[in-house]
């Protein structure tokens, strides 16, 4: 076990030193680091909030509003599907927490019943007896009533919750970091932290609004105070307008494009008036629904909409077979580039409510990692010394290894682009302590085996063998827990498992494999005499 071929020596210096490589900028400015050549390494650490400050929300999502959503499309699901099967129907509407419709003719319930129930979806895994359904179908007499579950409800919001961190996460980042973390917390909560940043407005007005954008046909003959005094049309809805002067719009309330089909929206500015402006392009898809409409509809007005208001209503003037256009309304140069950014990230699933706000000051940050400097040095030190004091030759080899474990976690923390919290400080503290301990239960082992009056040579040998099984056995355990910590936590513990989960691979490289090699070649430097002192 004490014999390295060459490769495998060269194999374990270069590993070594592209750790000290990657490691290296972290010790020095980011001006500075920038001014070195290319083929440097340039990446550093991220630091989290906890260290060099930055803002901190939590995000609670509007559940009712889901719930609101989902029963209009299940009503707009159920109208459909009666369609379809060529059933007559009336009364189709939300009431309370359901969707009731009428039939006209009883002989054909049954017929209705089951084209209904097409819309009943299995959620969950039957295997592990969570199977369900999202919804119920019933019938009593002449009407059918469609009612959400509370299973399915719970994976609504599980979803949406889902769709909304990736949302955040897609307006956070174009904010220019990938260093913000994004997490669910509980059911329907979603907490954003964004190291280094003290003023929230800019990331507030990016997460508040949930930019659902739409495109509608405006109805031809009634307007919004017509439609106010008497009756709105079926399948039509009034919507406010975003102009101070308090016009609204009767618009069908299925968009004939939504947001979904967009797949670019940049800030501009109009050619003709020089006010600021968003792009957009629509995908394929988009684009044919959006030609067909203004092709028919020459001479018309269409609306578009952003979050159930109008921002503009303009008359199609000419077919727009492109896929692309303009939107104009009152924007500033930063309102539209803000909802430019909103409008390429996708829309929430549902409006989020700021419930909690903190910004954490740069100087709470600086004493921390003073005091970690602090006591990583006095704790690096005093391991240092306690090692070599009671192994000796083979204390230094472990003092090397140690340098060489503290140079890996920081170059693979570096290349992974992981976030240096206080915890994750705890866990590379720790993982130190590891190590150490990988040295002592190898040197134990050799001094056992030196009682037992093996030779020098072998039992540094059987030293090594014996120990190993050991050392891997508590590596594996710790490696578990922290898979689940992983698995199951968020924020600074998933930081304190990432941490230690590195920490615990690099520890058994310098612990078993580094020191393994430095005593290797501590013994060829012996020569060809096979009696030697063990330093141990």
């Amino acid at each position: 076990m004490l014999h390295f071929e060459r490769w495998k020596i060269i194999a374990v210096v270069l590993v070594c030193l592209a750790g000290v490589l990657f490691t290296v900028p972290n010790f020095f400015s980011k001006q500075t680091v920038d001014s070195w050549p290319g083929w440097l390494p340039h990446r550093q650490l991220p630091l989290g909030l906890d260290l060099q400050g930055g803002a901190h929300l939590l995000l609670a999502m509007d559940t009712k509003e889901l719930e609101k959503d989902w029963l209009t499309t299940l009503r707009d699901d159920t109208r459909r599907q009666l369609r379809e099967a060529k059933v007559g129907f009336t009364g189709l509407g939300v009431v309370g927490n359901s969707v009731q419709v009428k039939i006209t003719k009883p002989e054909e319930m049954d017929k209705a019943t089951e084209a209904v129930k097409k819309l009943v979806t299995p959620i969950g895994n039957a295997i592990l007896g969570s199977g369900g359904n999202d919804i119920t179908v019933a019938s009593s007499g002449d009407t059918i009533t469609v009612t959400p579950t509370q299973q399915g409800m719970q994976h609504r919001v599980s979803s949406a919750a889902s769709a909304a961190i990736e949302t955040v996460n897609r307006r956070v980042n174009a904010m220019g970091t990938s260093e913000s973390t994004v997490v669910r917390q509980g059911t329907d909560r979603i907490l954003v932290q964004f190291p280094g940043l003290q003023d929230t407005k800019q990331l507030k007005d990016l997460i508040g609004q949930t930019a659902k954008l739409t495109f509608h046909s405006v109805h031809p003959d009634i307007s919004a105070e017509e439609a106010k005094q008497t009756r709105t049309p079926v399948g039509y809805k009034v919507y406010p307008s975003t102009e101070a002067d308090g016009r609204s719009y009767v618009l069908q309330e299925t968009p004939v494009v939504s947001g979904e089909d967009l797949v670019d929206a940049q800030p501009g500015f109009d050619q003709r008036t020089n006010e600021p402006i968003i792009s957009f392009r629509f995908n394929q898809s988009g684009a044919r629904k959006f030609g067909t409409f203004t092709k028919d509809n020459v001479g018309s007005p269409f609306a578009i909409v952003l979050d159930n208001k109008v921002l503009s209503a303009p008359v199609i003037r000419e077919p727009i077979l492109g896929g692309s256009g303009q939107i104009s309304g009152s924007f500033t140069v930063d309102s539209a580039s803000t909802l430019a950014v909103q409008l390429r990230s996708g829309a929430l699933p549902t409006k989020l409510t700021i419930v909690e706000e903190r910004t954490v000051g740069p100087s709470l940050g600086a004493d921390s990692i003073e005091a970690g400097k602090l006591a990583g040095l006095v704790g690096c030190l005093a391991t240092a010394v306690l090692t070599i004091v009671a192994y000796g030759t083979f204390g230094v080899f472990a003092v090397i290894g140690l340098i060489v474990h503290g140079f890996l976690i920081i170059a693979l923390m570096t290349i992974l682009g992981t976030t240096l919290t206080l915890p994750g400080i705890a866990g590379f503290v720790l993982t130190i302590g590891m190590a150490v301990d990988a040295n002592v239960l190898i040197y134990e082992r050799i001094r056992e085996e030196l009682r037992s009056g093996k030779s020098p040579i072998a039992a540094i040998d059987q030293g090594f063998q014996r120990a190993w099984i050991t050392i891997l056995d508590s590596q594996l355990t710790t490696l578990a827990a922290a898979l689940i910590m992983f698995w199951l936590g968020s924020g600074p513990i998933r930081g304190f498992a990432v941490t230690l989960t590195i920490g615990i691979l690099t520890s058994v490289f310098a612990a078993v494999t580094v020191t393994r090699l430095l005593v290797s070649l501590w013994l060829k430097s012996k020569g060809k005499s096979r009696i030697v002192e063990v330093p141990v």
